[in-house]
């Protein structure tokens, strides 16, 4: 398949980025590979014949799998061994993982084996290409790896489809069998010898895969939560104080400073929060407890840059260990250049950096929800909205009902979020006690996929909630909206309209849901 070279990255020495890698994903961007890189695949190719023609003892190439290593395996039999590997490995259950994590999963891959340490043969890497070269997804099962030895049987399913022996789809969902794919993709049906099945099913790329989705999702919903927290505190006539770049420079995260830094740009030119400092007043100024004169705001507004900015730390963490995994050569075992031995035999497979990422990636995101569901819970509490209408209605109270369903719904889903407990630290031994150690990773990538699914909604009904109440307090009067509240309400108005009478909010949450989780890009 030719490759528009206008709009191309070639791998080489150097490191994809997480921009990159998920244009790539996402058909925005085409790859190849540089003449380094073509020389360097070359290379460990070339040093895996050679130590095939020693006959050198090497695992999954001249032994059996798993703890069938201490069985040799006859040289001329590699081919046998490798189908059967991916044959006895495709036992995957469950949905198919989604367009997008499934494309993400072959560039994974493709990046891991174009460092030169994999051995895969010259076919074996252009087909991954022309797979990302093209619009189609493999199907893989969500579930049935511990990503310890890698994440086997994901991979295993991806292997199969290449053969041929397996579905694709497009990003509309529509699937295509194996051959006829192929024939789209103008490859052959793969076929495994040497060490091309293990090269293909040995490392950590579905986790690697699925975290790199959840990049792009969470900045999306961290990008949107700002932007609702900034218009609340206008809404609710919040103090500026709060968010003085002060405090954010005197404690020194950079989560904090940044969000900080956004918050005070995006109320710029409000004519509806307090500028004034409550140290400004004088003990003989006048009654404190009257409204006149109100306190500091509650934790949910006044601590924001604190908890937004604790929660972008944890996001940057974690994207950096995913951009060092996506880099990084995960194969057992593998094939340096220069070295001593033939073959280097260890446990690079084993996924618990990710898992461990992803992991605080799923617990910051239920924080970030749980802020979220909290300002919805005082926005649409009359006792505590600024006298709103109850729960926001348009039209009629107690004929009308306004958002009281839809904040019901957001705690539901913080309710389920926080369900769902850490699971990197649930190793359970398998494989005859050779993996006695797992990693999890793949289960903890996903369960993050889902804790931005579900981040997104919440923030979707706090979305909804927040436009109608920018709709209402302009209706009241009083000072004006900054005009980053009111993009934000016109964002949100191109899929939600004003609440005015009771209607099923469902269709509208999702959609607006799909925008705040950035899957708008890939729909």
């Amino acid at each position: 398949m030719a490759l528009d070279q206008t709009h191309c990255h070639r791998l080489d020495a150097a490191r994809i980025d997480i921009d990159q890698a998920n244009a790539i994903v996402e058909g925005r961007l085409q790859v190849a590979l540089s003449s380094t890189t073509q020389a360097r695949c070359r290379d460990a190719h070339s040093r895996l014949h050679t130590a095939i023609t020693e006959r050198r003892h090497i695992y999954g190439v001249t032994t059996g799998f798993g703890p069938l290593a201490n069985r040799l395996v006859n040289p001329d039999d590699s081919a046998r061994l490798q189908n059967n590997l991916v044959n006895h490995l495709a036992t995957g259950l469950g949905t198919r993982l989604p367009w997008d994590e499934a494309r993400a999963i072959v560039l994974s891959r493709l990046i891991s084996i174009s460092k030169g340490y994999s051995g895969a043969s010259e076919p074996t890497i252009t087909a991954l290409l022309a797979l990302l070269n093209s619009p189609l997804a493999p199907h893989i099962p969500s579930r049935g790896t511990v990503g310890a030895s890698g994440d086997l049987t994901p991979l295993a399913h991806m292997v199969r489809a290449l053969q041929g022996d397996a579905l694709f789809f497009d990003r509309q969902g529509t699937e295509y069998e194996g051959e006829n794919a192929l024939a789209q993709l103008d490859i052959a049906p793969l076929s495994l010898g040497n060490r091309d099945g293990l090269a293909l099913v040995n490392g950590t790329s579905a986790m690697t895969g699925i975290a790199l989705r959840n990049t792009g999702r969470t900045q999306s919903c961290l990008a949107w939560m700002i932007k609702l927290t900034a218009a609340l505190a206008e809404v609710m006539g919040a103090r500026v104080e709060a968010w003085s770049p002060i405090l954010a420079e005197i404690r020194d995260h950079p989560g904090q400073i940044a969000v900080t830094r956004a918050l005070n740009k995006a109320i710029a030119q409000s004519g509806r929060m307090i500028a004034t400092p409550i140290a400004a007043r004088r003990l003989d100024d006048g009654d404190f407890t009257t409204e006149a004169h109100p306190g500091q705001d509650a934790y949910s507004l006044r601590c924001a840059p604190q908890v937004i900015g604790a929660v972008l730390d944890a996001v940057t963490w974690h994207d950096t260990i995913v951009v060092r995994e996506l880099n990084a050569v995960t194969d057992n075992p593998v094939f340096p250049p220069g070295s001593d031995c033939a073959a280097i035999h260890g446990g690079n497979f084993m996924g618990q950096p990710i898992a461990l990422a992803s992991d605080a990636l799923a617990n910051a995101l239920t924080v970030l929800a749980g802020l979220a569901e909290r300002q919805l819970a005082r926005l649409t509490d009359e006792t505590m909205n600024g006298d709103l209408s109850p729960f926001l209605h348009g039209s009629t109270a107690g004929l009308n009902s306004g958002f009281m369903g839809a904040q019901v719904t957001a705690t539901a889903t913080l309710a389920e979020m926080r369900s769902q407990g850490s699971v990197s630290s649930q190793s359970i031994s398998t494989n005859a006690a050779n993996q006695d150690v797992v990693s999890m990773g793949t289960i903890a990538a996903r369960k993050a996929a889902d804790a931005t699914q579900y981040t997104a909604e919440i923030l979707a009904i706090l979305a909804l909630a927040t436009a109608q109440a920018i709709d209402l307090s302009q209706e009241a009067g009083g000072g004006a909206f900054s005009p980053d509240a009111l993009e934000t309400k016109s964002q949100i108005r191109r899929h939600a309209a004003r609440l005015g009478e009771d209607r099923p909010l469902s269709a509208e949450i999702a959609a607006m849901a799909r925008v705040i989780r950035g899957d708008q890009a890939i729909c």
